[in-house]
C-alpha cells in the first residue's frame, strides 16, 4: 500500500475552481536540500458531498510514508514549499498537506465535527472560518485565508519499523 505525500485542496462545488487549482500547481518543480527535483502532479475528484478536490503530489518522494529522520525532514521541506506556492494558488475553500491527505475531511464533517479543525497546516478560506467558528488559534496565512501553522512530518521508529512494533508488542502482552 502507497502512503502518498502531497497537498489536497477543496474547492466547493465547482469544478472549474479545482481545474485552475491543479493548473496553478500541474508541472511546478522543487529542488530540495539532497539535490532531488520534485515535479508537482495533480488530478481533480469530487468527493461523495459533490465538492471537488485538488490532489497535488511529488515525484521523487518516499510512497511508503516516513521512514527515517532524512524522509521526515525531505518531507517537511516540501511541505513548507507546497505552502509558500499555495499562498498564491486560486481559490480553494481548505487544503492541507500531508501523508494521505487525500480527501481528509468533506465539508459536512468539518460542519459536524469542530475538532475536525484542530489540524495543524490545515489552511481555510476566512470566510469558511468564520461560518464554522473557528478558534483564535488560527493565524492569517495570506489574504483571505487563515491557518494552524504547519508542524512538519515526523519520524516515528514504531511506524516504520515492524521488529521495533513487535517488541513493543511483546511488551505490552507481558503487562
Amino acid at each position: 500500500m502507497a502512503w502518498i505525500f502531497g497537498l489536497s485542496a477543496e474547492c466547493g462545488v465547482d469544478e472549474s475552481k479545482a481545474k485552475l487549482f491543479a493548473q496553478y500547481f500541474e508541472g511546478v518543480t522543487w529542488t530540495l536540500s539532497n539535490e532531488r527535483l520534485c515535479q508537482c502532479r495533480t488530478d481533480v475528484f469530487q468527493d461523495i458531498d459533490e465538492n471537488w478536490w485538488c490532489r497535488v503530489y511529488p515525484n521523487n518522494i518516499s510512497e511508503i510514508g516516513i521512514e527515517s529522520p532524512e524522509s521526515a525532514y525531505l518531507m517537511t521541506e516540501l511541505g513548507i514549499l507546497f505552502y509558500q506556492h499555495l499562498r498564491t494558488a486560486s481559490e480553494f475553500r481548505y487544503a492541507l498537506v500531508g501523508i494521505e491527505v487525500d480527501e481528509f475531511r468533506t465539508y459536512s464533517e468539518l460542519v459536524q465535527d469542530p475538532s475536525a479543525l484542530s489540524i495543524p497546516g490545515l489552511v481555510v478560506a476566512e470566510e469558511v472560518g468564520q461560518a464554522l467558528g473557528l478558534s483564535s488559534a488560527y493565524r492569517p496565512f495570506c489574504h483571505g485565508y487563515i491557518w494552524l501553522p504547519y508542524e512538519g512530518e515526523i519520524y516515528n521508529p514504531l511506524m516504520a519499523s515492524p521488529s521495533l512494533k513487535n517488541k513493543l508488542n511483546e511488551l505490552l502482552l507481558a503487562s
